[in-house]
């Protein structure tokens, strides 16, 4: 059975775990994985390691540039799991632009827990003191956004239960990409 390129986006706030769900997600799918940050140019990083919140002028080209990557990807048959914060309705409606299907698992979990996460990090530009600022500008997935299939996960679960209810939610082949023979 052939499966059209998919895109996974693992999405939320700073601390939500994206990264470790998204690497997990890759090694179990045997899919490229990349990180939006590695997308930033050296301005965004700056402004954030300096504890400067990103406005909006400042994260299109970044979202443009994600977009086109997840469409090369496609293009060349690949399907790809992907960190971004994806915080606005907005960021994902313009990163739905890719080609191939994408699917946006939003990492979802309290305050206190993220907060704790982000103290517990190191070498991270993200400094916790921006948490609040990106938990005013999370817009949560909506119904339309879960019914065509984009998931939210509760980050209370450890990363084999939510990479376990992502393949069986999304009935993913696992250890090989869609898109492969």
């Amino acid at each position: 059975m052939q499966y059209p390129a998919t895109h996974l986006v693992v999405m939320g706030v700073a601390g939500s775990g994206k990264s470790t769900l998204a690497a997990a997600l890759s090694r179990q799918l045997g899919w490229a994985c990349a990180e939006a940050d590695e997308f930033h140019p050296a301005a965004n990083i700056a402004k954030m390691s300096q504890g400067i919140p990103l406005q909006d002028e400042d994260r299109w080209p970044w979202l443009e540039e994600i977009r086109d990557w997840m469409t090369a990807q496609a293009a060349a048959g690949k399907s790809t799991v992907l960190t971004c914060s994806a915080l606005k309705r907005g960021y994902r409606d313009l990163l739905s632009g890719a080609q191939g299907r994408v699917v946006f698992l939003h990492l979802d979990g309290g305050a206190d827990l993220i907060s704790q996460r982000m103290q517990g990090r190191e070498g991270h530009f993200m400094p916790p003191t921006l948490l609040p600022s990106q938990l005013a500008t999370l817009e949560p997935l909506t119904p339309e956004e879960i019914a065509a299939g984009s998931l939210r996960l509760d980050i209370s679960h450890s990363p084999e239960e939510l990479v376990a209810a992502v393949v069986q939610a999304l009935n993913l082949p696992t250890g090989q990409a869609p898109g492969a023979s």
